[in-house]
Formats: C-alpha cells, structure tokens, sequence
C-alpha cells in the first residue's frame, strides 16, 4: 500500500499485534502542531501519563514512534498531540490524516509519567516543553490526580504564544466539564511561558525556577522535597536542566518500581 493513510483502493494489511483506529477529528493549531483523536480499542487499558506506540502504513511498511496518551484514561476515545516535522518519517505523513482515516498503534502502553511512580505529597509540578505537554493533559483530566494532591502546576514553555492554545484549550475544557469543574476546582494551576515573543510570563522555566520567579508569579514557596512533587518532559535539554533543578532543591528521581519525588519520560523528544 503506498499511500500512508488513504485505504479508498486498497485494503490495510493490519501487522499482528497492532490495533488499527479509525481517526474522529483534526485540529490544526499552528504550522508546527496539531492535535488528533481517534476510537480507543475495545479492551485497551493504560494509566493516565503513559505512552503508546502510534505509527502508519507507509510504502507497506509500519512506521512507528512514541506519542503520549493525552486523553485521560477514562476518556472513550484516544487524544494524541504532535509536532510537524517536514520530512519527519511519520510526522510529514501524520500531520495529513483526516477524520475517516486508519492509525495504527501498538497493543502495550508504557511509560514513567505516573502517579505510581511518585511517593504522596501536596503539590504536584508537571514541568512541559512543547508538545511534552501531552502526557500531562491526560493526567490534569484524571480524577486520581486531585485525589492525591492538593495542588497542581502545569507549566508549558513554547518560543510563540500561538504554541500555548493547546494548554489553554485543556484548561477551559476542565472548567466547562460537567464532573472535573467541580473535582478540579481551583486546584489546578496553569503556568505559560514564551521564550520569543512578548509575554507577561516570558522566558525559560528552568530560569524562571532557578531565579524564583515562576514561584512569586505563582503564590507558592520554594520547592521542599517533604511536600513538593514533580514530572518533567520536553526537549532533551530541558529534561537535564529541570532535573539538575529539583535535585538541588532535594527532590529524588523515581520510577514505577521504585516511587520517589520526581519523574522523567525519556521516550518523548520535541
């Protein structure tokens, strides 16, 4: 099959061990992302924060890469969000699809941006770069992330303000949620930041934490490993720089067999 997604005149030869979803709808946020959701397979189970292996059918082989899950887990259709890579080898072929359209998606879920993987604490700080905002828009959506923390602070960092209606998007659909308005309340905290334009809240979070002023913007004390808890993912620089961060502050890095103060998704890059 050489078209990567269209199956009008050829049947899609589904590898074993894949599951094949039909694509419901498209949107387009800027020439660089876009969001897309499709049918969730009957019986697919993940935790909220955990990835899967999303691919298409190009020249009749499978092309697959790692895309978080943004939907929460209880949500009935799968949510993805993605960068549009030119001549990315699934990207220049993903940013096409169309609602009607077949993704394919590996079986087994993973990852380490759980809440599994955290030791209980008070406040939870989901540190996002990009598209890295993913993971996290499926947990901000899930009841089990206000049942075990009192507050939680999403930052996201984009170069242009455009970048940051995803984020935005995400938190008017919780405030308009017929259950997660009441559950969320004001629990939830969004911080967003540009390193390119104009903003009132401009430049990089891992300098914005490291001279305070992401905490003075926010109302909140410094980090404190006894109570504070986080999540980080993004670019590969901005993982070892926001680590380096909570590690000074006190805070351990942790895993799903063993919990600790903060956690890591190596697997995404964006």
């Amino acid at each position: 099959m050489n078209a990567p997604v269209k199956t009008d005149n050829a049947e899609l030869i589904v590898p074993e061990g894949v599951f094949a979803e039909t694509v419901l709808s498209v949107t387009h946020y800027t020439d660089h992302l876009f969001r897309f959701r499709m049918t969730r397979p009957a019986g697919f189970r993940f935790r909220s924060g955990e990835f899967a292996m999303i691919g298409l059918m190009v020249e009749g082989k499978p092309i697959y890469r790692a895309y978080s899950i943004a939907s929460p887990s209880w949500d009935e259709e799968l949510e993805f969000f993605s960068i549009k890579v030119p001549n990315g080898p699934l990207t220049q072929h993903l940013q096409r699809i169309q609602p009607g359209d077949k993704v394919l998606m590996r079986k087994k879920p993973t990852g380490t941006l759980v809440l599994d993987a955290l030791t209980p604490g008070k406040r939870l700080y989901m540190f996002s770069t990009g598209t890295g905002i993913a993971p996290f828009a499926s947990l901000i959506r899930d009841p089990e992330t206000y049942e075990k923390f009192e507050e939680v602070i999403l930052t996201h960092t984009c170069r242009e303000v455009a970048e940051l209606k995803y984020g935005f998007d995400l938190v008017d659909e919780i405030k308009n949620h017929e259950f997660l308005a009441e559950l969320v309340g004001d629990k939830l905290k969004h911080y967003a930041t540009v390193t390119r334009e104009d903003y009132p809240f401009k430049g990089r979070i891992t300098d914005l934490v490291e001279n305070g002023k992401m905490f003075t913007d926010l109302g909140v004390p410094p980090l404190d490993p006894a109570i504070d808890r986080g999540m980080i993912c993004g670019s590969t620089a901005m993982l070892k720089d926001t680590k380096a961060l909570l590690e000074k502050a006190g805070l351990t890095e942790g895993a799903n067999n063993k919990p600790a103060e903060f956690v890591i998704e190596r697997a995404f890059v964006g």
